[in-house]
């Protein structure tokens, strides 16, 4: 990516992205001299050197003719993450406002890496009680510091991994066949169930950055079922002597997830982890 292209991703139009560099290049410079540099008519260079001092990209010398110099880039740039970062908070307000979120219990399916990884983070962000997860060490990488700071908020969290047992505030438990699963499955596993409520499976590219396949629902019950399963397997590849701990804090009866007891009727259930519903 070239400097123009990058100012176009950033809003400039293609005339004004030119202009900014061409005055980068050389400054102070008339609007009737950027036009000949630039090959251009001189109404549109105007138009543009007008939209750049509204943005603050160019400072303007009043006289006769009037000249142009840029802001230096790095005062652009920042003011612009500042203005994108105004412009999020609001448009954030407004949309939160227009959201009603219902659970309409199907499945969901997702296309792209972004896509994936931000309902990953959403669904750690929202986590209350419990949290499982399997985990190939490209997405692993990505989530762990949302997933450390949940578990910061006391949600309990257990999970498999594929590399050496990284030394987390959470379990980590490497699966006894790491190896044979890392080389012969057909990409990055991700696999999220929080409080038994809703789920995420996942199969990226090999590195992480590309989407085979993915799904997300918050089917109480599908939830269950998953959280019941990956919980089997975490505590299968756990240590003899963990297994008994993990069975109490994450099997589906042991620990009534908050999905578990919205499935069974008692939504509102003040039970703790280790009650059964």
């Amino acid at each position: 990516m070239n400097a123009d292209e990058g100012l176009v991703s950033l809003g400039f139009t293609e005339v004004e992205a030119r202009v900014y560099c061409e005055l980068l290049k050389g400054a102070p410079a008339t609007g009737y001299r950027l036009a000949q540099a630039l090959g251009k008519a001189p109404p549109s260079i105007y138009q543009a050197l007008a939209s750049l001092e509204h943005k603050g990209a160019v400072l303007v010398e009043e006289g006769e003719p009037r000249s142009f110099r840029p802001v230096p880039p790095d005062e652009v740039l920042a003011a612009l993450q500042r203005g994108f970062e105004t412009r999020r908070r609001e448009a954030a307000s407004a949309l939160r406002k227009l959201h009603a979120s219902t659970q309409d219990d199907r499945i969901y399916h997702l296309k792209s890496t972004a896509q994936v990884m931000e309902r990953a983070r959403a669904m750690i962000a929202g986590a209350s009680e419990l949290l499982l997860f399997d985990l190939f060490p490209p997405p692993f990488a990505a989530l762990a510091p949302v997933l450390t700071e949940a578990s910061a908020r006391d949600v309990a969290i257990a999970g498999l991994v594929y590399d050496e047992t990284p030394r987390m505030p959470f379990d980590c438990v490497r699966s006894s066949d790491a190896d044979f699963v890392r080389e012969r499955w057909p990409g990055a596993q991700l696999t999220l169930v929080v409080d038994a409520r809703e789920f995420l499976v996942a199969l990226l590219t090999p590195d992480g950055t590309g989407v085979k396949q993915a799904i997300w629902s918050d089917s109480g019950y599908l939830s269950c079922l998953q959280h019941s399963g990956l919980s089997a397997e975490v505590r299968l590849n756990a240590p003899p002597s963990a297994r008994a701990r993990l069975s109490r804090a994450f099997s589906l009866i042991g620990s009534s997830p908050p999905g578990l007891r919205q499935l069974v009727g008692h939504p509102s259930s003040t039970s703790k982890r280790g009650d059964t519903p």
